[in-house]
C-alpha cells in the first residue's frame, strides 16, 4: 500500500463560471449554464469517446482548483444548513476536503472532433502564424455544468439511469432541492446589454435567472434583506445587481469586460 496516488489531468473545462461566486450548489440546478472539456494530453483521442454519444449525460471527476491551495476542515457549515450549523466534512459536499475532487453530473449535448495546427496563432493575437503540423481536438459540449472555468477534470464516467438513480434512497438534511421564489427583473440598461449581446450569447438572461433564483449570496444572509449592490462574472460580463425585497432581484448593470 502507498500513502499517494498520482493522477494525471486529462481535460480542462471552458465555464460561464469565472469566479467561485454565484455558482450552482450543485449541477443540473442552473440548465442554461453551457460549456466546453477540451481534453488534453494523451487523453485527446477521439478514440477515449468512442461510444460515449449514446450517453445524455456523464459523470466528471475533478480537482477544486480554485480552493485547493486553503486545505480542507474536518468540521464546514453546509450551505443548505444556513452556514450555522457544523457537519463533518464527508457529510457534506464541500470543497475542503482531504483530497480536492469532485464529481459532477453534466449533459452531453455533442462531441466535436476537430482539426489544429500545431504552432499556428490564432486570428487576433500577437506572434507569427506557422503551418505546424496538424493534428486533432476532442471537446465535449456540455451543460447544466456547475464547474468554475480552468477546472482540470481527471475522469469521465458515462451516466447509466438503472445504476446512478437509488429511488429508496434517503438524502439526509439534502433529500430535495430548494425551493425558490425569488423574481429576477432587470433594468432598461440591462435589457439594452442583453439585446446587444443575444446574437453571440442567445441564452445569457436566462442563465442569469437561474442563477440568481438560488440566491448566491451568503448561507447567513439568505434569509435577510440587505441593500448591497453584488457582482458576478458570467462569461465575459460582469453583472451587477440588488436585493429589492425578500421575493426580488433586480439586475442593474451587464457590463462587457472584453471591451473596457
Amino acid at each position: 500500500m502507498t500513502n499517494s496516488v498520482n493522477l494525471n489531468v486529462i481535460g480542462t473545462i471552458n465555464s460561464p463560471y469565472k469566479q467561485k461566486f454565484a455558482i450552482p450548489r450543485q449541477p443540473g440546478i442552473v440548465t442554461a449554464a453551457q460549456g466546453q472539456l477540451r481534453l488534453t494530453g494523451s487523453a485527446n483521442n477521439a478514440e477515449l469517446v468512442r461510444g460515449l454519444e449514446q450517453f445524455s449525460h456523464i459523470w466528471l471527476l475533478f480537482i477544486f482548483h480554485g480552493t485547493q491551495a486553503q486545505g480542507w476542515k474536518p468540521l464546514v457549515r453546509p450551505p443548505r444548513l444556513g452556514g450555522n450549523k457544523k457537519l463533518g466534512v464527508f457529510a457534506t459536499r464541500s470543497t475542503f476536503r482531504p483530497n480536492p475532487i469532485g464529481m459532477s453530473v453534466v449533459k452531453l449535448d455533442q462531441i466535436e472532433l476537430c482539426s489544429t495546427r500545431q504552432g499556428f496563432t490564432e486570428p487576433g493575437s500577437t506572434g507569427q502564424h506557422g503551418t505546424g503540423q496538424k493534428s486533432s481536438q476532442v471537446i465535449l459540449h456540455i451543460s447544466e455544468l456547475d464547474l468554475l472555468d480552468g477546472t482540470p477534470i481527471v475522469d469521465i464516467k458515462p451516466y447509466i439511469p438503472y445504476a446512478d438513480i437509488i429511488e429508496s434512497a434517503h438524502g439526509g438534511y439534502a433529500q430535495e432541492q430548494p425551493s425558490s421564489n425569488i423574481k429576477v427583473i432587470f433594468s432598461s440598461a440591462a435589457l439594452l446589454a442583453l439585446a446587444n449581446c443575444n446574437q453571440h450569447y442567445p441564452t445569457l438572461q436566462s442563465l442569469i435567472e437561474q442563477v440568481l433564483s438560488q440566491d448566491p449570496r451568503p448561507a447567513y444572509k439568505q434569509q435577510s434583506i440587505d441593500d448591497k449592490i453584488y457582482g458576478m462574472s458570467l462569461y465575459n460580463f460582469n453583472i451587477n445587481w440588488q436585493m429589492l425585497d425578500n421575493a426580488t432581484f433586480n439586475v442593474i448593470a451587464i457590463d462587457d469586460n472584453v471591451n473596457q
